[in-house]
């Protein structure tokens, strides 16, 4: 397979779920109020290999970068970790179709030889939160990091990209 279809291929089976389901529809029973997460996919923005990619394993903590190693809550703890970004993306539909409804990186650093990495859980469910209440929160994200980001948004889903709000464009480098 040509590396130009092996890309198609693997842009297709990492799409964004657009809509989501209401957890309260019609019965009003057990789960209503219920958050959905059925709208929001975690972007793996890896610097040190010049890529973007969809990893809905990030979901449970099991996305390609975070498997086989255990998770330390202090950064000092990994010292020579490399720097991964964990970018939650939100997509609504609006008006015009869907959309990038909310943007927010959390990083994370992973040292495979000592199979120890760092992340701050609260600031994950944080950003999770944020992202789905439209919020972008980037600028404390590397300018190489967020030139991935914005090429990956733009390129994925152009109409998408179109459909977002100015503060996300302004966010993001050209």
């Amino acid at each position: 397979m040509s590396e130009e279809n092996e890309q198609k291929k693997q842009k297709k089976s990492n799409a964004f779920t657009i809509m989501k389901d209401d957890s309260t529809d019609g019965h009003g029973g057990y789960g209503v109020g219920a958050i959905s997460l059925e709208n929001i996919s975690p972007v793996i923005v890896d610097p040190n290999e010049d890529r973007a990619f969809v990893d809905m394993g990030a979901m449970h903590a099991r996305s390609e970068v975070e498997r086989r190693v255990k998770f330390l809550p202090n950064k000092e703890e990994v010292p020579n970790g490399k720097l991964y970004w964990i970018v939650w993306v939100t997509v609504e539909r609006g008006d015009n179709g869907p959309y990038y409804h909310g943007v927010a990186g959390s990083e994370i650093r992973v040292d495979r030889s000592i199979k120890r990495a760092y992340k701050s859980m609260p600031e994950h469910v944080n950003h999770m939160d944020k992202s789905m209440k439209g919020h972008y929160i980037v600028e404390h994200m590397d300018e190489k990091s967020l030139k991935l980001l914005a090429d990956f948004l733009r390129e994925f889903d152009p109409v998408m990209w179109e459909n977002a709000p100015e503060e996300l464009k302004n966010a993001l480098p050209e």
